[in-house]
């Protein structure tokens, strides 16, 4: 599935861990819109990647909206 990371702090700012997201259209002005959000997305996005939805790379995972919505598609799709 391609996707696109968002950097996300933890342990008080000293990490970044990417969560990634399911890109929506194409980039507009630096901004890629994101599938779990209608107005937020990915300022100065890096390039789309194919990430397995069954993801288990330490230190990184899928949005959980993102993911939801994903499978809750493939589901309709397959019914």
């Amino acid at each position: 599935m391609l996707a696109t990371p968002e950097r996300v702090r933890k342990d008080g700012g000293q990490n970044e861990i990417p969560v990634w997201h399911r890109p929506v259209g194409r980039i507009v002005e630096e901004f890629q819109p994101i599938t779990c959000s209608d107005s937020d997305g990915i300022v100065f996005p890096a390039p789309k990647q194919d990430v397995p939805l069954d993801l288990d790379r330490p230190g990184e995972r899928w949005c959980t909206d993102c993911i939801t919505l994903i499978r809750d598609a493939r589901k309709r799709r397959s019914s």
